[in-house]
């Protein structure tokens, strides 16, 4: 027989720390009563951990609760949003965005910077030290075009691929580590469409769904793949790279940002894509992302359906993208703010 391992006292409080942290990243400022009953732990335990956590400068007394009530269980904590910031980068063709977020989400600064201005690692830093605005940061993540070897952190080679990957000017494998050594950060660069993906997921049209493909139309053309709920890279970063399908003579990336803005004619092209990816990985939802799934909205997502069902014998659902804003730098955000609590908040 196998013993079982029971968690150690510092184990559990870890994880009643972290259930309680998450439910104020959830919900806001809350009371003892109101942790209790949402954790379902007792009085002594939620009285211990909110007095770890605030001398641990985790969380401070944001106000009081219920009308006339005072005393300790009237008081409200929430999360101490300034214990650390993080940045998320959108590294384009032409531009670099940045935005920097506190711990608890909010946005604390932007910045836009060109990318023929100077060479590339130090635009970035420039960039992203101006959204910082005197802040420290905890860690950034870039998302660029292109694949990034998991295990390296590297990204391909800016010549092996074609025209319309949107490689970036100035582009060096070794961004990551360039980046990071002059903002003296931890820097994580990642796909960008992988990066959508997260944000489609957690924000947009995905939401619910553990299993989906998110095929972006844009600058450059790409898949991200979540299967079981968790981002698939691949071996080598090169899940999704639908765009190099070589489809009657012409990769799909070429037919796609040749096909005009004739929804007919998108649509014809775009479900070549979409069936190769249901034909390969039966995600049961596709989602149309990027500038031409946002422009065609609900009536191209329609059609593409339409088309697919003459096609695939695997239903799919196929919709468009519902994230607001750019959703590359939303999910670099995310997956910075995970990162961070994941490393303060244990």
């Amino acid at each position: 027989m196998i013993p079982v391992k029971t968690a150690t006292p510092a184990l559990a409080r870890a994880i009643n720390d972290r259930l309680a942290l998450d439910l104020m990243l959830e919900h806001g400022p809350l009371t003892a009563p109101q942790l209790r009953t949402m954790t379902g732990l007792s009085r002594p335990t939620v009285s211990d951990l909110v007095e770890r956590l605030t001398t641990e400068g985790l969380i401070e007394v944001t106000g009081e609760s219920g009308g006339d009530r005072r005393g300790p269980k009237a008081r409200l904590y929430g999360l101490i949003a300034e214990r650390a910031h993080v940045a998320g980068v959108d590294l384009r063709r032409y531009a670099a965005h940045v935005e920097v977020a506190d711990i608890t989400g909010r946005q604390a600064g932007s910045a836009h910077r060109d990318i023929p201005s100077g060479p590339l690692a130090e635009v970035v830093a420039e960039a992203v030290t101006e959204a910082a605005g005197g802040h420290a940061l905890q860690t950034i993540v870039i998302g660029a075009p292109g694949l990034v070897d998991p295990r390296t952190g590297l990204g391909s080679d800016p010549l092996t691929g074609p025209e319309c990957d949107g490689l970036v000017p100035g582009w060096r494998s070794d961004l990551r580590q360039a980046v990071e050594s002059l903002v003296g950060v931890p820097v994580v660069l990642e796909n960008e469409v992988n990066l959508a993906s997260i944000a489609e997921h957690r924000a947009g049209a995905a939401a619910g769904h553990d299993d989906f493909a998110l095929l972006w139309l844009d600058d450059g053309v790409g898949a991200g793949v979540v299967l079981g709920g968790r981002l698939r890279r691949g071996a080598s970063g090169g899940a999704g790279e639908v765009g190099l399908l070589n489809i009657d003579g012409e990769t799909f990336c070429d037919l796609v940002e040749t096909a005009g803005t004739e929804a007919t004619v998108l649509a014809d092209r775009i479900v070549k894509g979409v069936f190769a990816l249901v034909a390969v990985l039966d995600p049961g939802l596709v989602v149309l992302g990027g500038g031409i799934g946002r422009t065609g909205g609900d009536a191209l997502a329609a059609m593409v359906a339409e088309r697919l069902d003459a096609l695939s014998p695997a239903p799919a659902e196929i919709r468009a993208t519902t994230v607001e804003g750019n959703a590359i730098l939303r999910g670099a955000v995310l997956t910075a703010l995970d990162l961070a609590r994941d490393e303060i908040y244990g």
